[in-house]
């Protein structure tokens, strides 16, 4: 069936918890999300059967929408339409029940080949659970029993430019040959090993690992020190994912023959989601999804497609891992009313024990979001430090072993066009002000930027829908997927000592109906200009002395605005560094002063911070 005759798709996603089921269908000349419906995810004891949620899920969907999608024995889905209109025309989707996609990497030098091939794995998907090399300061033993230990899905194998020396690639083959590994499912099956290093080494790597596990050779990572190419290793290990991981995993054999495009890794499907908005808008784009175990981080800066996972940083099982991380003091400075680091780990330590929980009142819905922050932050930093143009690539002879130059993160922040923000505490927050302020004051944007959050995250259907049918991803993406908060305006820096009491900020705005709205901000202000979704505003932005809007320090910018549910923040408090007052007192005052400016939470904030 062609995308033009496709008027009714189905598009689920197997979560780890829950699975998602949403049905987009063709009205008026465009694709609209018509319901959705959700199921527990029923991969382990007792059903062991991944698709009696899906069908679970699409009984929900069943019901809202007043037809039968389901084929007559309940046991597949029915494509395409028939002329009673029952069934979809099509039916794709995603998966990260199971733990997900999980593998290692292999490389020579850590900071180049080993990196790079990490790289691939997190943007096809993957939670990397260790990146070994030669150099990484480890005993062979060390690394032997950690890859018999992990039991990772698969393991890609990376080293060397062309026409390079072989030698250490071979030591890591052998290495592997040591460890004699295993995969995580299917006990009977060899564990597959992509290797993508210098080709003149393959031969040397088959008569190695050949016989001891399922290779395959694909195009090296790095050919030469000045290139990266990641896609033949990323398409294959979607290739191995759904030969090994989802064929092994229970019922994805059959719900593989219901679909009509592979099934996805979900972090993968959102990461292609972002990289198309990218590409076709021609944006730079940063994405983040915060769970309750991992907080995924995607990014396009300049056509560059990154994707990170902080597997030790979510709002429920690893909560406690934010606290650890970010320290008691991180998360109490996002407070506007005094608590003790006691009774901040004990709340923290109670959601670990409930993960399904919500906040019942205003200072649990605070302290929420002030871990969220944090762990939002955190998970950004180690974006940044993954997120970097090629090491090594400036020199003409060096030591493999000893390199010096890093490569610098392509995370720019004054370019960055769109943030788009995902996930329970994000898309469900009370308000959404609550989630843009969260969004800025974790990521910090500077320059414009416009903000948005994914309504009920269906990214990864649509990721995966992309593949088979753009256009109608993109309309749902556009019109139902992404709600648009409004776009964030920060100078950068902080206003010399001779600057004190002038305006950080003024800003001339004229709005869609002809008003003229004129703002002047302090240093450490934050102001809202009301501005709807789908409206545009003309901008004169004038940044005060020693600051800095992209333009250079003090000189002004013309910029059109988008609006949104929250409108348009005006945010003088600084970057590099945050204007947070040190003083607690100071601090909470100018907390509530700032969750004032724009409405985010009830009028009751300002009695929580002047309680004794």
């Amino acid at each position: 069936m062609s995308r033009a005759d496709l008027q009714s798709i189905l598009a689920t996603d197997c979560g780890s918890t829950t699975t998602k089921a949403i049905l987009i269908e063709k009205t008026g000349g465009e694709y609209r999300l018509v319901v959705r419906g959700e199921a527990p995810t029923t991969v382990e004891a007792p059903f062991e059967d991944v698709t009696v949620g899906v069908r679970n899920a699409v009984r929900e969907v069943e019901e809202l929408a007043g037809r039968r999608i389901l084929t007559a024995d309940g046991e597949g889905i029915e494509t395409p339409r028939t002329l009673r209109g029952d069934g979809v025309d099509a039916y794709v989707s995603t998966s990260s029940a199971g733990g997900g996609l999980q593998m290692m990497v292999a490389g020579v030098i850590q900071a180049m080949t080993t990196e790079s091939a990490q790289r691939a794995a997190l943007g096809a998907g993957a939670i990397v659970m260790d990146a070994i090399s030669i150099d990484d300061g480890r005993k062979p033993h060390v690394k032997i029993q950690r890859v018999r230990s992990l039991r990772p899905d698969m393991i890609l194998l990376s080293g060397g430019v062309d026409g390079g020396t072989i030698a250490h690639v071979v030591e890591m083959a052998e290495l592997l040959k040591a460890a004699q590994p295993k995969p995580r499912l299917g006990a009977g099956y060899k564990l597959p090993v992509i290797y993508a290093g210098n080709r003149d080494a393959r031969e040397h790597v088959r008569r190695t690992l050949g016989d001891l596990v399922d290779l395959r050779v694909v195009d090296n990572i790095r050919p030469v020190l000045e290139r990266e190419v990641l896609g033949p290793a990323r398409h294959e290990i979607h290739n191995l994912f759904m030969e090994h991981v989802m064929a092994q995993a229970p019922g994805y054999a059959k719900l593989m023959t219901w679909t009509a495009a592979p099934i996805m890794p979900t972090p993968g499907a959102v990461g292609l989601l972002i990289e198309t908005v990218a590409r076709e808008r021609g944006i730079d784009v940063v994405g983040v999804d915060i769970g309750g175990a991992t907080t995924d981080v995607f990014s396009v800066f300049d056509g560059t497609f990154n994707r990170t996972v902080s597997a030790n940083l979510g709002m429920s099982y690893s909560m406690a891992n934010v606290l650890l991380e970010a320290g008691a003091a991180n998360i109490q400075r996002w407070l506007p009313f005094e608590i003790s680091e006691a009774d901040l780990r004990n709340r923290i330590r109670n959601k670990m024990i409930r993960p399904t929980s919500i906040p019942e009142t205003l200072e649990d819905l605070l302290v929420e979001q002030a871990v969220a922050r944090e762990a939002l932050r955190l998970a950004f930093e180690h974006h940044k430090t993954l997120a970097v143009g090629l090491k090594g690539v400036h020199q003409q002879r060096f030591d493999p072993f000893n390199q010096e130059l890093s490569g610098q993160t392509l995370v720019d922040l004054m370019a960055l066009d769109l943030i788009i923000g995902s996930g329970g505490v994000l898309s469900h927050a009370p308000r959404r002000a609550q989630a843009a302020l969260m969004m800025i004051d974790a990521f910090q944007p500077e320059g414009v930027t416009e903000l948005a959050v994914d309504s009920i995250f269906m990214m990864p259907q649509l990721g995966v829908l992309s593949t088979v049918h753009p256009e109608a991803a993109a309309h749902v993406f556009e019109r139902d997927c992404l709600i648009r908060l409004g776009t964030v305006v920060a100078p950068v820096g902080q206003p010399p000592a001779g600057a004190q009491g002038q305006p950080a900020l003024v800003a001339e705005i004229r709005l869609p109906d002809g008003r003229e709205v004129r703002e002047s901000l302090a240093y450490g202000e934050l102001k809202l200009v009301p501005l709807g979704v789908g409206e545009e505003a003309e901008a004169e932005l004038r940044p005060g002395r020693g600051l800095d809007l992209g333009r250079g320090a003090g000189t002004s910018l013309r910029a059109r605005l988008a609006g949104g549910v929250v409108g348009i923040v005006l945010d003088a408090r600084g970057r590099r560094p945050f204007g947070l007052p040190a003083d607690a007192d100071a601090r909470r005052e100018r907390l509530v002063r700032w969750f004032e400016a724009l409405d985010a939470y009830p009028a009751q904030v300002a009695h929580l911070a002047r309680r004794p």
